[in-house]
């Protein structure tokens, strides 16, 4: 009998290109407590992060009574923008629709591993028609934020599946080094928001240049 294998995907970065967003309400947040909000290049540093944990490295210097409030104040602002329809698009990745199936259909099971909320993360989802996709979601409603392997344990726990069989997918250090503190394979990827070096520096196993790459590096494992 096959043994099951996961292949496990951090969402911002890697299934969709989200910063446009992301950039926006960590703006408006800023400005809300009368602060310079960060360049976009810091912001985007932060992509995967739990928010707490993203607003304590843009402002390392202030209280973390302000950090609570800068994190809410983002959540704030995300939503305004979705509910008064002036977010940005949030496109998929090119080939990730096609990526999807064809691990479907080779027998993975798959999931996702993201600093994003339940509620945020069930919007993307189902707004690309991915969710049937995905047999386990863990994001930062109910773990520590990355690096700390607990979502990819977690994701192990309720699939059955061993970290040799683990493959975890990202764009950003947090995740290279979230997938080996818990054994798993690790993959970069280049199209998200940490360089290449930075994704080898954390412990990425291999990097995929193009969506196209990861099958064959997922045979690898």
């Amino acid at each position: 009998m096959t043994r099951p294998r996961l292949a496990l995907f951090d969402c911002d970065g890697t299934l969709v290109d989200s910063q446009a967003n992301i950039y926006l309400a960590a703006v408006e947040a800023f400005q809300l407590s009368d602060l310079v909000p960060p360049p976009a290049t810091a912001i985007r540093r932060i992509v995967g992060l739990s928010l707490v944990e993203a607003m304590r490295v843009l402002a390392p210097d202030l209280p973390e009574a302000v950090h609570h409030r800068l994190a809410s104040d983002y959540k704030a602002a995300f939503f305004r923008l979705r509910t008064e329809g002036a977010m940005e698009p949030e496109p998929l990745f090119d080939g990730i629709p096609a990526l999807l199936d064809h691990l479907a259909g080779q027998g993975w099971l798959m999931g996702v591993a993201t600093g994003k909320s339940d509620r945020g993360l069930a919007r993307v989802l189902a707004e690309h028609g991915l969710t049937h996709h995905f047999v386990t979601l863990q994001t930062a409603d109910r773990h520590p934020s990355k690096p700390d392997p607990s979502m990819v344990l977690a994701a192990m726990a309720e699939t059955g599946v061993a970290a040799e069989d683990v493959a975890m997918i990202g764009d950003t250090s947090f995740d290279m080094a979230m997938g080996r503190a818990a054994g798993a394979f690790a993959i970069g990827v280049a199209w998200g928001y940490h360089d290449v070096h930075e994704l080898v520096n954390a412990g990425a196993d291999v990097v995929a240049q193009e969506v196209a790459d990861l099958p064959a590096l997922l045979v690898r494992r």
